[in-house]
């Protein structure tokens, strides 16, 4: 039997030490000060040491305190993943996709009706964002695109993607006959993906095919990757486009290709939280993903 002290008492102190305030701990627990204080005394009692020292505004944690604080915090916030993952497996049936902006809304969005035909009792909600969300609390798997390496996932490989220059068939002529005509269309990575030699940008697609005469940074830039690819669409030049957000367009014939050779670039993948594997949004996202995009 684990002797350990009241849930109750670990949560104020928790609160507490998170905010090194007891005023500002019982505005969140929805109790008095006073009762704060007096929680923190009793654990400190059962414990035999003390955990604050007290200040006329704020408390500091003491070595006692500094101590037990990251055991008592990852534990409360291991209750809440869990919680929250069994809420959403017997709960609402919602099933949360998580994806970048451009996936989303290139390839998943046209693609999101034949779920609630396939499961038609499910409510499929799909997150466009570029930033890195929690597996355990915030989608139920997600559409990554980078090198494929995500410690603590389960990861299932998609596809690779690659990266060409791409045109409306009225340019296409005219920029295979001399590129040096044609306004580039670019999409701005960032500085932080510059240095990658994974990022496929025109200077690496110039010097891969041994063209000299064309500056690389001349043209249109976008730092929102849709807009480079309704800026291509439109005809406003030839654009470094993923092959995979123009798939559409150039099987419609919309885009063409005008040159072979292609970057090969990051990876999509899909990837959800081992302690969601089992979930039923999770294998039912997990089914539905592979069979639109698996292949």
């Amino acid at each position: 039997m684990r002797k350990l002290p009241p849930l109750g008492m670990l949560r104020v102190f928790e609160a507490a030490a998170r905010r090194l305030s007891f005023k500002d701990a019982a505005d969140e627990l929805n109790v008095t000060p006073t009762a704060v204080s007096h929680q923190i005394k009793q654990l400190e009692e059962l414990l035999e040491s003390k955990l604050f020292e007290r200040g006329t505004r704020k408390v500091q944690l003491t070595a006692s305190g500094h101590l037990l604080f990251p055991g008592i915090r990852d534990g409360l916030d291991s209750f809440e993943r869990t919680i929250d993952t069994l809420r959403r497996s017997h709960g609402s049936r919602v099933a949360t996709l998580s994806s970048t902006v451009a996936f989303m809304a290139r390839r998943l969005a046209p693609r999101a009706g034949s779920f609630r035909d396939a499961y038609p009792g499910w409510t499929l909600r799909l997150d466009a964002t570029n930033k890195v969300v929690d597996l355990d609390t915030e989608a139920d798997a997600a559409i990554r695109y980078g090198s494929g390496c995500y410690p603590g996932l389960i990861v299932e490989p998609l596809f690779q993607d690659r990266f060409a220059p791409v045109c409306t068939p009225g340019l296409a002529a005219a920029a295979k006959a001399n590129l040096l005509d044609a306004t580039l269309v670019h999409f701005d990575w960032g500085p932080a993906a510059r240095d990658d030699e994974r990022t496929p940008t025109w200077r690496r697609w110039i010097q891969q095919a041994g063209i000299t005469d064309v500056d690389p940074e001349e043209g249109l830039s976008f730092t929102d990757e849709i807009h480079a690819v309704q800026a291509t669409v439109a005809g406003q030049g030839v654009g470094l486009l993923s092959l995979t957000l123009v798939a559409d367009e150039l099987a419609s014939g919309v885009l063409v290709q005008p040159f072979e050779l292609s970057l090969e670039s990051y990876r999509f993948d899909l990837v959800y939280s081992s302690r969601a594997a089992d979930c039923p949004a999770t294998a039912l996202l997990r089914d539905w993903v592979q069979e639109q995009f698996g292949k």
